[in-house]
């Protein structure tokens, strides 16, 4: 389960699946399924889904019992994955993750929290004026909250920890000796819907935020929790001021990322990266270790290990140069 916060309402019937996505032709009527999640992590009680060419190499060695997708990739499914043919699979897995997780679709601002002097933190947590705490929290050692401050349900905070002011978390697993600072907000819902008919239908977001021990996030940065998998921010990894980061992205360990750069959903980062200031990272992408990413630039494909690039589309540190004399 991607998310141990949001309650899961299944099993849901294979036959349940076809009639919401309204197709007419299927087998296994009283096969059930448990869950829904990426192709690595789904087993043979779960279903998933498969829309790009891009992760043909996970659809090939899946174990997902099900697996929405279309009709010119299911080639490429193993056998004994149930193929649900759809003509658009993230819609139409937005649907059944709607129907197991319908908690998930609205963040609606928690109305359980309570004033942490009203609260079992009062005397465990330093804090400051106006601070706000959620049910289901969890909250270490020697942590401190700064003011005006809602630490929402369904939040957990490790040992040593410092949250700074005006800062909102939910969905969030905090690890240890992590500081967040001023501003913040963390674990709300990704960007993510699909126009229909002159509408916009949501994609629920069933992930959650985890950050790993001695990483900081700066004032005015956006961590938004995962949309299937989760968003993750590795060990001594360090966010300057006003970034964002998309549903999914796994940024690794000792990361540095300057100030206003942004991050598409679902892009991975290797350890040891190093990212100028406004550079944008665009979706589904595979950052490898070690690399080096100027300033402005605008990153649109995979970058292999121990790589140096800028500019837009974002080449190799000595190309730029060359064509920029």
């Amino acid at each position: 389960m991607t998310n141990p916060f949001f309650k899961n309402f299944g099993p849901i019937n294979l036959k349940d699946v076809y009639e919401v996505l309204e197709i007419k032709n299927y087998s296994n009527k009283k096969k059930k399924f448990f869950d829904i999640t990426d192709l690595n992590s789904a087993s043979s009680k779960d279903i998933s889904f498969f829309h790009s060419n891009k992760y043909k190499s996970q659809a090939s060695i899946t174990k997902a019992g099900a697996c929405i997708t279309t009709k010119n990739l299911q080639h490429n499914l193993p056998d004994k994955c149930e193929k649900i043919i759809v003509e658009n699979v993230l819609l139409s897995t937005s649907k059944i993750t709607e129907i197991l997780y319908p908690e998930s679709v609205n963040d609606d601002f928690d109305n359980s929290v309570k004033e942490i002097s009203k609260t079992k933190f009062k005397n465990k947590v330093k804090f400051g004026k106006n601070v706000l705490i959620g049910t289901n929290v969890k909250i270490g050692k020697n942590c401190s909250i700064g003011h005006n401050t809602i630490i929402e349900k369904n939040v957990s905070i490790g040992d040593n920890c410092s949250i700074g002011s005006n800062t909102i978390l939910r969905n969030t697993i905090l690890k240890n000796h992590i500081k967040v600072l001023d501003g913040c907000v963390i674990g709300k819902k990704g960007f993510g819907f699909f126009p229909k008919n002159g509408n916009n239908y949501r994609f629920p977001q069933i992930g959650i935020v985890i950050i790993d021990d001695y990483s900081e996030i700066g004032c005015g940065s956006t961590i938004d929790r995962g949309s299937i998998s989760n968003t993750i921010i590795g060990k001594n990894t360090y966010l300057d001021n006003q970034i964002h980061i998309a549903h999914n992205v796994k940024i690794g360990n000792n990361c540095i990322i300057a100030g206003q750069v942004g991050f598409a959903g679902s892009s991975i980062l290797g350890d040891n990266v190093m990212i100028g200031g406004q550079a944008g990272i665009s979706g589904h992408l595979k950052i490898g270790n070690n690399i080096k990413i100027g300033g402005g630039s605008g990153v649109i494909k995979d970058i292999p290990d121990n790589t140096r690039v800028m500019g837009y589309p974002a080449k190799d540190l000595k190309e730029f140069i060359k064509e920029n004399k």
